[in-house]
């Protein structure tokens, strides 16, 4: 009877057997763990997120998360001040229209894309923060977009020979209109983002005496 001379233990070993796993670089862990941060926190609110729970995604030991951000504060402080840092940088870039009404635009666009591509990052900022945290706050999110926005109200105030001192109190009303707004669009996701900026500009421009029927956008942005 013929028989197979080839002899099993001279076949090739498994790919993933030849292959070494790669041990992450530092970088890279921290990467990691900031980003799973990211999406438990944004889940569960930072009450409700363990460093247990953390490590178990990343398929580390505690002290691993330890060792990069001291804990879980240190870690939810890092993930809020990126995401803090991604919408102002979003929203300044996008401010660079000559006409104040298509400024209301792009800042209405820049919130409503954020929201959109980083879905996890607006749900972090709008919860609470820990007692004994004074950045990361809705509250400060707002002011420090709206610190943006002054200084382009102040110079529009001057022009129209309005008190320009009246600049940062406008810029917090046009700012957390937006920002509310925004955190109830998260939820209801209608209608489009295009009707919602054009709304939102439609009552920050005209007034409640002067609402448009049909809202129009004036800018290069019509989605």
């Amino acid at each position: 009877m013929a028989t197979d001379d080839r002899s099993t233990s001279q076949d090739p070993p498994p790919a993933t057997s030849r292959r070494a796993r790669r041990r992450m670089t530092g970088k890279e862990r921290r990467e990691q763990l900031l980003d799973i941060g990211r999406t438990v926190f944004a889940e569960r609110g930072f009450e409700g997120t363990s460093v247990e729970e953390i490590a178990a995604k990343a398929g580390v030991s505690k002290p691993v998360v330890y060792e990069h951000f001291g804990g879980k504060e240190g870690l939810y402080a890092v993930v809020v001040d990126r995401e803090m840092r991604r919408l102002l940088s979003m929203v300044t870039s996008a401010l660079t229209a000559g006409h104040p009404r298509e400024l209301l635009e792009q800042a209405a666009f820049a919130l409503l894309d954020y929201i959109d591509a980083y879905t996890d990052g607006f749900r972090i900022l709008v919860r609470d923060s820990p007692v004994a945290s004074t950045t990361g706050t809705f509250a400060s999110l707002i002011s420090d977009i709206a610190t943006q926005v002054e200084d382009i109200l102040g110079l529009e105030f001057k022009a129209r020979g309005f008190d320009a001192k009246l600049a940062p109190l406008y810029a917090q009303a046009l700012v957390g209109m937006v920002a509310l707004t925004g955190q109830w669009w998260l939820n209801a996701k209608k209608p489009k983002k295009a009707d919602v900026a054009a709304h939102l500009v439609n009552l920050a421009w005209h007034g409640l005496d002067g609402l448009e029927p049909k809202p129009r956008l004036i800018g290069h942005r019509r989605a």
